[in-house]
C-alpha cells in the first residue's frame, strides 16, 4: 500500500513536471518558480520573486481542467495552490499561457494530462461562496443584495489596509514613492478644488463609503454634506466619525439608493467616487437624469468611475470579479458613459484619466492586505482573504498594462442662459 501511494505521487510529480515544461517557459526574467508538494522547486531548484505553491499532486487538475479563469481562482480561493511573493508577477505568466496554450492540439493534450493526475478534494466554498442574487438585475432590491454582499463583510478588515480615511477607490499621487495616506488627501483635496466647493455650499456624495469625502469636504471647505450609500455597517462607522470630528450638524450619510433622493432637495455640487461602477449600462440614463434633477442650474458634477477598454472585447461568461467580488458590477467605455451624460443635459468640461494612479493605489492595497494576513483571519476567513488579494493584485496589473482605465469627469448642468460659471482654466486646481 505504501509502494502503491509513493507510486502515484511520482507519478502525479511526473506528469505535473511534463505539463509545467511544455506550458510555462523557463524564462529568468519572469521571476516566477513553482514549488511542487513535496518542496521541489521548478525550472531550476532556485526561489524566485513569486512563487506558485502546488498543495496536492492534483493541483494543476483543479487549475487548469475546466480551462476557465473562474476554475483557476476558486483553485486559488480553496487552497489548491497558493501564490508567494510579489503575486503580480504571476499575471504576466498568465498572459504567456494563455499564448501558448491556444491550439486545439494543445488543449488536447494539456487535457489528456491533466485527466491523468489525481482528483483533488471538492471546494467547500464556507462562508464566501459565489453571490447569489435575488431579483430584477439593477433594481434597487438587487443593488442592495450586491453592495452587502461586497462592503458588509467587516469595517475592521477594510482598516486593516486602507488609508486612515478609509477611501476605497484611486488615490492621486505626487510622486510613485509617496505613501497612500497622503496620496488620498491629495486626492480628497484635488476633488474638492476640481469642484470648487465654497463655504455655505450644498454637496451630494452618491455612494460616500465610509465617508471620507464628506467629512474632509465638510471639515475644510464649509460645506454642507450628504452622503448616500447602500451599506447600513458603512453609514454607521461614518456618523460615528462625523460625530467624533464634531461636524453632525453639518455633515450626514444616510442609507439610500441615488434613484431615491428627492428633486426638492437641491445641491450646489455632486459627486461619486467609485459608484458608478455598480449602475449598470441599462441605468446610465436614469443615472445622469437623476443627477440633473437634484443638482441646481450652474452646478458642477464630478464623477470618478473606472472604464473598460473599448478595444477589448466584453466576455460573455461571467468573470471572478462579477461571481466573488462585485455581482452586477459592469464597466462600460469613457465615451459611453459620457454619451449618456450628454444625452442628460450634462455639458462635460473636463476629463482626466488617473490609471496610473489606480496601478500605485491598488499595489499598496496589496501590500498592506498581505502585511495584515493574519490579523485579517480575524474578522474574516482564509478565503474571502484570497478574494480581495486576488482581485485587487489582478486590478493592479489590469491598469499598469492598459486593459483596464479610470477617469475623473468633470460635467455642469448650464444656467438657464447657458452660463457654466466656470473660470476660463484650470489653474485654481493647482495652487
Amino acid at each position: 500500500m505504501v509502494d502503491d501511494r509513493a507510486k502515484s505521487a511520482e507519478r502525479a510529480k511526473s506528469i505535473t513536471l511534463n505539463i509545467l515544461e511544455e506550458l510555462l517557459p523557463k524564462d529568468p526574467g519572469s521571476g516566477v518558480g513553482v514549488r511542487l508538494w513535496d518542496g521541489s522547486l521548478w525550472p531550476d531548484g532556485e526561489q524566485k520573486a513569486a512563487t506558485i505553491v502546488l498543495n496536492h499532486p492534483g493541483a494543476l487538475k483543479s487549475m487548469f481542467y475546466s480551462m476557465s479563469e473562474m476554475g483557476l481562482a476558486e483553485a486559488y480561493l480553496y487552497d489548491d495552490f497558493d501564490v508567494e511573493g510579489d503575486i503580480e508577477r504571476v499575471y504576466g505568466l498568465g498572459d504567456t499561457l494563455i499564448e501558448t496554450s491556444q491550439s486545439m492540439q494543445k488543449k488536447l493534450r494539456l487535457g489528456l494530462s491533466l485527466r491523468r493526475l489525481p482528483d483533488g478534494e471538492p471546494h467547500e466554498y464556507g462562508d464566501r461562496g459565489p453571490a447569489e442574487l435575488e431579483g430584477e438585475k439593477h433594481s434597487i432590491e438587487r443593488d442592495r443584495q450586491a453592495i452587502s454582499y461586497h462592503y458588509d463583510v467587516s469595517n475592521d478588515f477594510y482598516a486593516l489596509w486602507l488609508d486612515r480615511n478609509m477611501m476605497y477607490s484611486c488615490a492621486y499621487f505626487d510622486d510613485p514613492q509617496e505613501d497612500l495616506d497622503s496620496a488620498q488627501l491629495r486626492k480628497l483635496d484635488y476633488i474638492c478644488r476640481k469642484l470648487r466647493l465654497k463655504p455655505g455650499q450644498h454637496l451630494l456624495d452618491i455612494g460616500c463609503g465610509w465617508g471620507g469625502l464628506v467629512k474632509y469636504a465638510a471639515e475644510n471647505y464649509g460645506v454642507g454634506v450628504k452622503g448616500i450609500t447602500l451599506s447600513q455597517p458603512q453609514a454607521d462607522l461614518a456618523n460615528q466619525r462625523l460625530i467624533e470630528a464634531g461636524l453632525d450638524g453639518k455633515a450626514r450619510v444616510v442609507v439610500q439608493d441615488y434613484r431615491e433622493v428627492e428633486v426638492s432637495e437641491g445641491y450646489d455640487a455632486l459627486v461619486s467616487i467609485g459608484m458608478f461602477e455598480h449602475v449598470g449600462a441599462k441605468n446610465l440614463e436614469t443615472y445622469f437624469r437623476k443627477a440633473m434633477e437634484v443638482l441646481r442650474p450652474g452646478g458642477v458634477f464630478l464623477k470618478h468611475a473606472i472604464a473598460s477598454n473599448a478595444t477589448i472585447k466584453p466576455r460573455s461568461e461571467p468573470t471572478f470579479s462579477q461571481r466573488y467580488v462585485f455581482p452586477d458590477g459592469e464597466l462600460t467605455p469613457i465615451n459611453v458613459s459620457l454619451g449618456a451624460a450628454e444625452k442628460s443635459g450634462f455639458e462635460i468640461r473636463d476629463v482626466e484619466s488617473l490609471r496610473e494612479h489606480y496601478a500605485l493605489t491598488l499595489q499598496h492595497w496589496v501590500r498592506r492586505l498581505e502585511e495584515n494576513h493574519l490579523g485579517a483571519l480575524e474578522y474574516v476567513s482564509e478565503a474571502t482573504y484570497r478574494v480581495w488579494r486576488l482581485f485587487m493584485s489582478a486590478s493592479a496589473y489590469g491598469f499598469a498594462n492598459g486593459r483596464t482605465n479610470v477617469y475623473q469627469s468633470l460635467l455642469v448642468k448650464q444656467d438657464s442662459d447657458g452660463s457654466s460659471k466656470l473660470p476660463l482654466t484650470r489653474a485654481d486646481w493647482y495652487e
